[in-house]
């Protein structure tokens, strides 16, 4: 699904025609208390590319913006982005070639962590965002920490899900993809093709899961949903590959939690096999302050484990944020 309109819109389905504007701007205005963990649907033009975001919360009050991972997308976030949102403003963007974002062509995109850095640092200004309180998971954690290298006096806390920024969190899943950085050859890269299917995808989900029964099949069927779009599954391959330039961020990566000490909390899946807990203990070695949560839960926590994680969530930005 992609907008056309290159200002920030809601995404309203069908609405009459001679409407849409009117609707729109009822929704955009809309500041009624009781509605404030509703969640709007927009886009906004970056760098000519349509990013599709969340929002919820008062936007006056801090924000918390939420990265995604691999290979899902805002979606990751639907529960918990109104539970944040009864204190907090609230923006979830995906990445191009993600969710509801444009997909533009691989051959015409640089589809790198350098350049996605480079657009959510764009995108946060497009939609006026000055300070701002990071979630990380996965392929968000060297998007946001790329993000704070650049901006550092931005960024006023970080909240660390599975996301990686040592090498000891490389552990034995990425031993084929090490190998496809080692050579970049066709036969490294076809053996990673299989991170793009459904069985995949559905294991991502379930892997560690203490209850399965509590992650929504919903999840894993819209992310490959949009992962089986014609050209996605070489974009996520390219992507895949472009990891290996985060590897050598990881020292800048720890430089800045030293010297800046930016309030950091860990709610980390211990049952991750792509980002297991070895990635999640180096972090007290840089940040002694850091509090860190080991869950009971796989790669995506916050399908069984939301309802914790929310609320550990809150009472550490209410420490670490400056009131308002």
């Amino acid at each position: 699904m992609q907008a056309t309109s290159f200002e920030p819109v809601a995404l309203l389905g069908a609405i009459p025609p001679g409407t849409a504007n009117a609707s729109t701007k009822d929704v955009a205005t809309s500041s009624s208390p009781a509605a404030t963990d509703q969640v709007r649907y927009l886009t906004v033009s970056v760098n000519g590319v349509q990013i599709f975001y969340r929002e919820a919360g008062r936007k006056e009050a801090p924000t918390i913006l939420l990265l995604h991972g691999f290979p899902t997308s805002s979606q990751m976030f639907r529960e918990l982005i109104p539970r944040l949102a009864v204190k907090y403003h609230v923006v979830a963007p995906d990445y191009p070639g993600y969710g509801y974002s444009e997909m533009p062509d691989r051959t015409k995109f640089s589809y790198t962590f350098a350049n996605y850095a480079e657009l959510m640092d764009k995108f946060t200004q497009a939609v006026g965002l000055d300070h701002f309180a990071v979630y990380v998971m996965d392929y968000g954690a060297p998007v946001g920490y790329r993000l704070a290298l650049k901006n550092p006096e931005r960024v006023t806390a970080f909240i660390v899900q599975n996301g990686n920024a040592y090498e000891e969190g490389l552990e034995a899943f990425w031993d084929p993809i090490k190998a496809y950085w080692r050579t970049g050859a066709p036969k490294e890269r076809e053996a990673l093709r299989w991170l793009t299917t459904i069985k995949a995808t559905e294991w991502q989900y379930t892997n560690g899961a203490k209850d399965t029964s509590l992650v929504s099949p919903d999840a894993w069927t819209l992310d490959q949903a949009r992962m089986d779009r014609p050209g996605n599954a070489d974009i996520q391959l390219d992507l895949l590959f472009d990891y290996r330039t985060n590897v050598p961020l990881y020292p800048q990566f720890q430089v800045y939690f030293r010297e800046h000490k930016p309030p950091m909390l860990i709610v980390w899946g211990k049952n991750d096999e792509i980002f297991p807990p070895a990635g999640a203990v180096p972090y007290q070695r840089d940040l002694p302050d850091v509090e860190v949560h080991m869950l009971d839960a796989g790669h995506f926590a916050l399908e069984t484990n939301g309802g914790e994680m929310a609320q550990t969530i809150l009472a550490f930005l209410d420490k670490s944020l400056p009131p308002v």
